[in-house]
């Protein structure tokens, strides 16, 4: 789209907005087709970006991933927009997409911004990266303050979208008591069965803290002295409902391992079912593992701290395996969430089943996960637990 074009199509668009007349239904649209023929895939694609910066070339690309953007050249100028659409029409955008030669301080004001909003703290903030180099993408990871960082050169719309989805699934998850709530959101109902598994969490989880507490202390001390950097391993993990929290382990693996993940992909146990389908990662002999690590996972001991994410009530003594984000994020087709419906768990299905099958497909994953999440009871737990200690020994440090 040429510039002078796309600068004439966003003046007309923002000046309907703040004075408040109707716009267009679509602003931008890649293509119409009639009710009949649209299809999954294209009712998917009903979402509305916001994008700040200058680049045509993105436009055109986000153009052709949604039906709907608005754009703005700096954030100065994108604060006063965003706030007359929520004002004038009710609605914020699906996702705010910003190009990263605005600079790192300029986005972190921006995101402060966000953030103070009720509306706009909930929508996901994306970097648009084709042009960082590695030491840029790493400092905008560390400093936390976006939520994923996309290269539209390389990442197909239908992609895209899922992305989107997703992060709108955790925003919203994560501002849950603001009663914006994604009704897409496994529901997840209380009763006298779950009522009752949560207090048997709390007493086993506090009973075994108590007792395993001087195998606490030596693996802490083990750890320390093998390799520098924190004893424990703190990640955000996906649990039931995509409720987002801290997560607990030993530190098995070097400092910095996940900057080096991409190295050794091609070591993956798992493929995924499908082109841009859900994604496990799991390695065999992981070089970034120590010497300690390899121990503690071959006993499952660097597993013993989610004991306290149990008592605190982000995760169960059985259920499903919360996900890492990226993961998570490739499980939002309904099919696949259906697994999000159980809560997530210490051990589960999928740990008493992958004891006598070395590698497991992630069809076979993610169809365990639902089995448990249809099929969840006291009693079904119990029997799960009764088989776990046969399965702690494990015969890889994956």
């Amino acid at each position: 789209m040429p510039v002078s074009s796309f600068q004439n199509n966003i003046s007309l668009l923002m000046s309907r907005v703040l004075q408040n007349e109707p716009t267009p239904s679509k602003t931008y649209r890649h293509y119409s087709l009639p009710p009949a023929e649209l299809s999954a895939s294209s009712i998917q694609k009903k979402l509305n970006f916001f994008y700040i910066g200058k680049k045509t070339g993105v436009i055109d690309s986000l153009i052709r991933s949604f039906a709907n953007g608005y754009a703005a050249e700096t954030p100065d100028q994108a604060r006063p927009m965003l706030k007359k659409m929520i004002l004038n029409t009710g609605s914020a955008p699906d996702v705010i997409i910003a190009e990263s030669g605005i600079g790192q301080i300029s986005l972190l004001l921006f995101s402060q911004f966000l953030n103070t909003h009720r509306q706009l703290k909930a929508v996901p903030f994306i970097i648009e990266g084709s042009s960082m180099n590695e030491s840029e993408a790493h400092a905008f990871r560390t400093d936390r303050f976006i939520d994923d960082i996309v290269s539209l050169n390389e990442i197909e719309a239908e992609r895209l979208v899922q992305k989107v989805r997703f992060w709108k699934k955790v925003k919203q998850r994560i501002n849950s008591a603001q009663k914006h709530v994604n009704e897409e959101l496994p529901s997840v109902q209380n009763s006298a069965s779950e009522f009752s598994k949560r207090i048997f969490d709390i007493i086993v989880s506090a009973l075994l803290m108590v007792i395993l507490s001087p195998i606490f202390l030596l693996v802490m001390l083990a750890v320390k002295i093998e390799s520098k950097g924190p004893i424990f391993y703190i990640s955000k993990r996906a649990g039931r409902g995509y409720k987002i929290f801290n997560f607990y382990k030993f530190r098995t693996m070097v400092v910095e391992a996940n900057d080096k993940i991409a190295d050794f992909s091609h070591l993956n146990m798992y493929n995924p079912l499908k082109e841009n389908g859900p994604v496990f990662i799991k390695i065999d002999n992981d070089p970034r593992i120590t010497r300690i690590g390899a121990f503690l996972r071959k006993c499952s001991l660097d597993e013993l701290p989610q004991l306290w994410n149990v008592f605190l009530g982000d995760m169960s003594l059985v259920g499903n395996r919360p996900l890492p984000l990226y993961e998570a994020a490739t499980l939002t087709t309904d099919e696949w969430a259906k697994r999000f419906m159980a809560p997530a768990g210490m051990t589960g299905l999928w740990q008493i089943k992958k004891k006598n099958k070395y590698q497991m497909s992630a069809e076979e994953r993610i169809s365990l996960d639902i089995n448990y999440a249809d099929n969840s009871s006291f009693f079904f737990d119990l029997w799960i637990m009764a088989n776990t200690p046969s399965a702690v020994i494990q015969r890889t440090n994956a």
